[in-house]
């Protein structure tokens, strides 16, 4: 099993007094770069609809108070960049960064989503130095997120084909992140982050069997079953939706191959899906 290791953000330059605003600060990267960024004695700002200072991508008057006075931040489009609106949003928050004096902006994308490239170029046009890491399926779905209450049911659905992904680990997504919040050499480079080798969703599911003794299978089902799926989850019916047409439109084996994005941007390799299977089992996370 590969030890999961601290991020330790590369940097060019002392922290400084004014902060990295960071969006999503309880997610599954943003809780890590928040972590990381403050252990290297960043001033971090969390904003968010639950946090201290609001920030909410469904009303601009929250955007200003969240930024002013950052000096970078961290944008993770909720419920997903392939939404309609996504780019106009990224559009207009980044032109009150602009206004405000932010430096730099790092974007979390999909890989590969027309959608989510929209957002990108919107943030590439908006004056504003940038970062852009684009990931697609998170290993973490598995073990907290989506499909944790699919694995304890014992069945994985999608609306699509067996197709194979390189799940990528969102610790290795949050450590590329801070990095390049904090080196100014990633300044507009876009880092694909995957994982090193592409799983099948049966091959998934025979990987947690294996490790938890659990008996899990893949299956593939209607859309609506699907879109009912997610709304069980607790989605409103219109992203319950919005979640099923970007799996039946992007689980078509166009992320198949594997992306160098984290050693490009950290040297070193990035963690495979079996890394952290195996871990989560370790530490019980699909326990009875």
């Amino acid at each position: 099993m590969t030890t999961r290791t601290s991020i330790r953000p590369t940097r060019d330059h002392r922290p400084t007094t004014a902060p990295v605003a960071v969006t999503c600060p309880r997610g599954k990267t943003g809780r890590d770069v928040v972590r990381a960024l403050t252990e290297a004695g960043h001033e971090v700002r969390p904003v968010g609809r639950s946090e201290q200072i609001t920030f909410d991508w469904t009303d601009p008057a929250t955007w200003r108070p969240a930024l002013t006075g950052a000096r970078s931040a961290y944008l993770v489009f909720q419920p997903d960049l392939a939404m309609p609106g996504a780019a106009a949003a990224i559009a207009g928050v980044s032109r009150v960064a602009r206004d405000e004096g932010v430096e730099h902006l790092v974007l979390l994308s999909g890989r590969n989503e027309p959608g989510a490239q929209d957002a990108e170029q919107a943030l590439r046009d908006s004056g504003v130095a940038w970062t852009i890491v684009t990931a697609s399926f998170f290993a973490q779905n598995f073990t907290e997120g989506l499909y944790h209450p699919a694995v304890m049911a014992g069945t994985i659905t999608l609306p699509t084909a067996d197709m194979a992904e390189p799940f990528a680990d969102t610790a290795d997504i949050a450590a590329v992140v801070a990095a390049a919040l904090t080196d100014e050499r990633h300044r507009g480079r876009t880092y694909e982050a995957s994982g090193p080798r592409a799983y099948t969703f049966t091959e998934v599911a025979a990987l947690i069997s294996e490790v938890t003794g659990r008996a899990v299978r893949f299956e593939q089902v209607a859309p609506e079953a699907f879109t009912a799926y997610g709304e069980s989850l607790g989605l409103p019916h219109e992203d319950a939706e919005g979640l099923t047409y970007l799996f039946a439109d992007i689980l078509d084996g166009r992320n198949r191959e594997p992306a160098d994005g984290v050693q490009q941007a950290l040297g070193r390799p990035a963690r495979s899906l079996a890394d952290v299977v195996t871990e989560a089992a370790a530490q019980g996370v699909w326990s009875a």
